[in-house]
């Protein structure tokens, strides 16, 4: 049976009127059909649609600057207008579920964090998701379900002050983090409870919080709130060491020429954020043209020169070689009380 036939009994299966089913299975037409679209001929399908629809609306937690790259390289080759909202991830999650509850269908793509969009496919927001450029990608990047995918790495890694620290004096192991030289000298992002939850399942949960417990009594936390600033004041030298910035936020800071530098105690935790196409969108076909583009060497590209690690493996970046360990979204949503409370009691409730 074809894919098409195979899609068309489903539609049949699944309730819908024998005539309207027969009219999908025509004209081929049907947003789900659009999106999953495998045929050789798929990017000029996708493009001729684009071109009547126009346009396409996502919404995005991606910082600005990059996200007028990418909009930019993508309309400059698809002649396709590329329109976003954007928010931190939590709005992003929260706009597109309302909306999805209320029958409203404005988006056509959601690019935001990983449990966001989990979340936002429990909530059946989502459709599922094919591209041709899905093989290429790393499988920390696939969900088993299919209905949304890695496109950028949020990588946690260790940066330091390099004025401020030997790089011989490094810890190799997070225990080193108790040793009393590191009194006064840490600091942790305020919402990272999603990485502490998978380095203290890495390292056994009993033994991982009794060691935080220790680190954090004997040495102290300086808690900040925002990736960025965190970096920055490693930079600035107010916090020589800290535990939780993003790969790119440090590569940043670098190659602007400040003193920093980053490392990774083993393993380093990546955190997949993703695009999904929404279950009914308004450009079915210019969501996933822009989908494909965001997933291909091309599109990485260029969130690797915002300094995001690529979840494509065709674009090669120093961040992928190291031994990883990635946040699993469903585990995060189903312990997520259990894991902000720890993290309360240990991290903030001990900062100074």
């Amino acid at each position: 049976m074809s894919l098409r036939m195979a899609r068309f009994y489903n539609f049949r299966m699944n309730g819908l009127p024998l005539l309207v089913a027969l009219s999908v299975f025509i004209s081929g037409s049907a947003p789900a059909q659009v999106v999953q679209y495998d045929k050789p001929d798929r990017e000029r399908f996708l493009l001729q649609g684009a071109k009547k629809e126009g346009e396409l609306l996502i919404y995005t937690s991606l910082v600005p600057e990059d996200l007028t790259a990418l909009a930019a390289a993508f309309e400059r080759k698809y002649g396709v207008k590329l329109s976003s909202w954007r928010a931190n991830s939590e709005k992003v999650l929260q706009r597109a579920v309302t909306e999805a509850r209320a029958g409203r269908h404005e988006a056509d793509a959601v690019e935001t964090n990983g449990p966001q969009l989990e979340a936002l496919y429990r909530e059946k927001g989502l459709q599922p998701l094919y591209s041709p450029h899905l093989p290429q990608l790393m499988p920390q990047a696939l969900r088993p379900h299919g209905h949304w995918v890695g496109t950028r790495i949020n990588m946690f890694v260790q940066s330091y002050n390099t004025r401020l620290v030997k790089k011989e004096e490094l810890p190799k192991s997070f225990a080193e983090l108790a040793h009393p030289r590191w009194k006064g000298r840490l600091g942790i992002e305020a919402e990272d409870e999603d990485w502490f939850a998978m380095i203290v399942k890495d390292l056994g949960e009993q033994a991982g919080l009794e060691l935080f417990r220790t680190i954090v009594r004997g040495n102290g936390l300086s808690v900040r709130k925002g990736h960025t600033l965190l970096a920055g004041l490693v930079a600035s030298g107010e916090i020589p060491l800290a535990l939780t910035t993003y790969s790119h936020g440090a590569e940043k800071m670098k190659q602007r020429g400040a003193p920093v530098e980053w490392f990774a105690i083993a393993p380093a935790i990546g955190r997949a954020n993703g695009i999904g196409i929404v279950a009914k969108p308004p450009h079915p076909h210019a969501a996933a043209l822009f989908a494909d583009f965001l997933l291909s060497p091309e599109g990485q590209a260029i969130l690797q020169k915002g300094g995001y690690v690529p979840a494509n493996l065709q674009v090669e970046d120093r961040a992928q070689k190291l031994p990883l360990k990635f946040v699993d979204p469903a585990l995060i949503l189903d312990e997520n009380e259990k894991w902000k409370k720890l993290w309360a009691q240990i991290v903030l409730g001990g900062a100074r």
